[in-house]
């Protein structure tokens, strides 16, 4: 288990409903993918390590939720300017997706 943190370093985070209009293979990388999301008044690349896990015809359309105000990284050439955030089941990776269509590309988490 991880050290516990204060609610305001929770408050911190900006979790965000994002829809995902793009995804690709990482041309550099064999692990990790590009994913273009809109946020509803923007659109913005994340790159993350679920290349193993799915494909990219599997994510285009999903809403995710992401990580929106980390500051961006380099990963292998390509900027991630954000993270999105999946659960580990033993070898598994699964995303946080959301199944109602009226939870719109940007809504925040709370």
């Amino acid at each position: 288990m991880a050290d516990p943190i204060v609610y305001d370093d929770f408050a911190r985070i900006d979790l965000r409903v994002a829809r995902v209009v793009e995804a690709r293979p990482h041309p550099n990388a064999d692990k990790l993918m590009l994913l273009q999301v809109d946020l509803g008044d923007r659109q913005k690349q994340i790159v993350a390590g679920i290349r193993a896990h799915y494909q990219p015809e599997q994510l285009v359309g999903k809403r995710i939720v992401i990580v929106d105000n980390l500051a961006p990284a380099m990963l292998r050439g390509e900027t991630s300017n954000g993270m999105l955030l999946a659960a580990t089941s033993g070898e598994k990776v699964v995303l946080l997706t959301l199944d109602d269509p009226e939870c719109l590309p940007g809504s925040k988490i709370k």
